[in-house]
């Protein structure tokens, strides 16, 4: 029997609130105590290591991604494995955050002073300030909840939802102190559609693309074959300089067929043409000529060179082959 629809939107509705109400209450505990650790964080020469058990060794690992991404030099380590060799990758210039929600667990009260023997600082994210993970770290970030989003308060939701966030605080607030820019950003992230964003310009596409182009005294029929032949759903008109005077789409023609009180082959390409059509220069970051090409609902915009002349054009559907849409 299929679950009523109230029941299950109530349930959203119910975990979200948990979430939402102890989200408020991380923001209204917070204190010195994030800036001590963020200024130990940013001042300390070493990597932050970062190590739980279970649902928290997760969470560490999401922290350890963002960290890396944003330049913050950090690595995981599972709080079991810690014990068995691993703790070979901790240098004596580094600091480990220590993620429970207990503070009690047998993994960490193990690691704990192995970590003291060395004087590696530790920090302690827990929602239990009392706990023996809290009394013997360096410092502490506390995650206050009341309960968690599981309706018998055992499975880890809310308090995992606060670690992320906390993790989250850290990185910016370290990004920010770094001058973290999208350039920096773009050297981390190279790949996939994030990547192009921030690298990735015109050049890079419309040299690939045909370079249809016609003259102001084209026929209809030179116009029509242009477009046809180079797939582009346009043509560019330009004169013996090539200097852009308009832009004719297959949505100009189409107009001119249903609207044109002239013959239509009589009609040459100035008379069918857009004039004043959308360029970009060279070098333009592609994002922009998707975010034109959005904004002003047009399917192809037009790359010129430094002296206004016409290089190439791009279509719409290259950007989405890029990963843009």
């Amino acid at each position: 029997m299929n679950i009523e629809t109230p029941a299950i939107i109530q349930s959203a509705r119910n975990t979200l609130q948990i979430a939402i109400d102890a989200l408020y209450q991380l923001q209204q505990t917070i204190s010195d105590d994030f800036t001590l650790v963020v200024n130990h964080l940013w001042y300390n020469k070493g990597r932050i290591v970062v190590t739980g058990i279970g649902k928290s060794a997760i969470i560490a690992q999401k922290m350890v991604a963002t960290f890396n991404s944003t330049g913050t030099p950090a690595l995981f380590m599972h709080a079991a494995d810690a014990i068995h060799g691993d703790l070979g990758m901790i240098t004596d210039q580094d600091s480990v955050l220590c993620i429970s929600k207990s503070g009690e667990t047998p993994e960490i009260k193990t690691l704990l002073p192995l970590l003291k023997n060395r004087t590696i600082p530790i920090i302690a994210l827990t929602a239990n300030n009392n706990s023996y993970l809290a009394f013997h770290a360096d410092f502490v970030l506390h995650t206050p909840i009341k309960q968690e989003a599981c309706p018998h308060n055992l499975a880890p939701t809310t308090s995992t939802t606060l670690q992320m966030v906390v993790g989250d605080m850290l990185a910016v607030a370290l990004l920010e102190q770094r001058g973290f820019s999208s350039d920096d950003f773009a050297r981390f992230h190279p790949g996939g559609a994030l990547g192009k964003q921030l690298y990735l310009t015109v050049d890079e596409i419309y040299r690939l693309n045909d370079k249809p182009q016609i003259l102001p005294n084209a026929d209809f029929n030179e116009v029509v074959l242009n477009i046809t032949q180079h797939l582009l759903g346009a043509t560019v008109v330009v004169d013996n300089h090539q200097q852009v005077l308009g832009i004719i789409t297959d949505g100009d023609l189409r107009r001119a067929l249903l609207h044109s009180s002239k013959n239509i082959r009589e009609l040459d390409a100035t008379a069918l043409m857009t004039p004043n059509p959308h360029t970009l220069p060279k070098g333009t970051l592609a994002i922009e000529a998707w975010q034109l090409m959005r904004n002003r609902k047009i399917t192809q915009v037009i790359i010129i060179n430094e002296h206004q002349q016409y290089e190439g054009i791009i279509h719409i559907h290259n950007l989405a082959r890029e990963g843009f849409a």
